[in-house]
């Protein structure tokens, strides 16, 4: 209760005397603050966020709502509103960046979304082309008998039908699949050969569509802002939700044989405390989780 009181002391009062001393000492407004104070990245395009989001002008209020077309426009009312010389280009340059990383972040969301909603149709022959070229990734060797066969379990599936697999992520949980055994095909045919393992066993397939539901709802509830603002100096796409799904199966794997789970009964267990795991390492501002990322450290 103390907390909130205060919380809500300081944002309705105490923050706008707050910012107008320091506006009089350095005569310089909160967004210039933050430009010169934090270097690119997290930090500042949070306290940007943070900044526009608390504001009584409804100029800057509206801009984090803003459009990617309109990011441009945008960048110009605020300078104006703030009265700030449009000749200052290195805070029009910094605003325009901040304003790219946060309305992007939006527009994937709104994109992952869109596919997750798409469902799995086996009579759409792009959706049989993706399911058939995830079998041809992870089992160069084995040719499939036919399309509706127990072989699938061979991969994670649970019957002889993957699409009833796909119903919760909908096409998002296969183009995911297809994306981490495309660009690293390696590590996808070691990690299904891991998940064969006669104890530690786990269905590769289920587990990775299990995943994407973990990586959808960390973008959904803001959780991947930091690594998203840090990774891409921009507007966020389609890709870098891939590389961060392409993470979370390679660590989950590596995580699941260091737990050393009793039976696959467990899963549920393990697949919290994974969760919560990456939930921690997301609250770091300097965070980025990337398997690619991970390769080059």
């Amino acid at each position: 209760m103390l907390v909130y009181f205060w919380g809500f002391l300081y944002s309705k009062y105490l923050r706008f005397w707050l910012k107008w001393i320091l506006r009089l000492l350095t005569q310089k407004c909160e967004l210039q603050r933050v430009f010169d104070g934090l270097k690119a990245g997290a930090r500042r395009t949070l306290s940007i966020e943070h900044s526009l989001a608390s504001s009584k002008n409804k100029v800057l209020r509206n801009a984090v709502h803003v459009e990617e077309a309109e990011v441009e426009k945008c960048v110009r009312d605020v300078m104006k509103e703030k009265k700030i010389a449009q000749k200052d280009t290195g805070f029009k340059t910094n605003l325009h960046i901040s304003l790219l990383q946060i309305s992007g972040y939006k527009k994937l969301y709104l994109n992952v979304e869109s596919l997750r909603r798409v469902p799995y149709d086996s009579d759409n022959e792009e959706h049989e082309e993706q399911l058939i070229e995830l079998w041809n990734l992870l089992m160069p060797h084995e040719n499939l008998k036919a399309r509706i066969t127990k072989q699938w379990c061979d991969i994670g599936f649970q019957g002889d039908d993957p699409k009833t697999d796909f119903r919760g992520m909908g096409l998002l949980g296969l183009v995911n699949l297809v994306y981490f055994s495309k660009h690293y095909t390696n590590e996808a045919r070691q990690i299904l050969s891991r998940s064969n393992h006669p104890k530690l066993g786990y269905s590769y397939a289920i587990v990775g569509i299990n995943l994407t539901e973990m990586a959808y709802s960390l973008l959904k509830n803001g959780a991947l802002k930091s690594h998203l603002y840090n990774m891409v100096s921009g507007s966020p796409q389609m890709e870098h939700f891939h590389q961060f799904y392409c993470y979370l199966v390679y660590e989950f794997d590596k995580f699941w044989f260091e737990e050393e789970p009793e039976s696959i009964m467990h899963f549920n267990q393990y697949r919290e405390k994974f969760h919560e795991k990456i939930k921690r390492l997301l609250l770091h501002c300097d965070v980025i989780l990337t398997l690619q990322n991970k390769k080059n450290l």
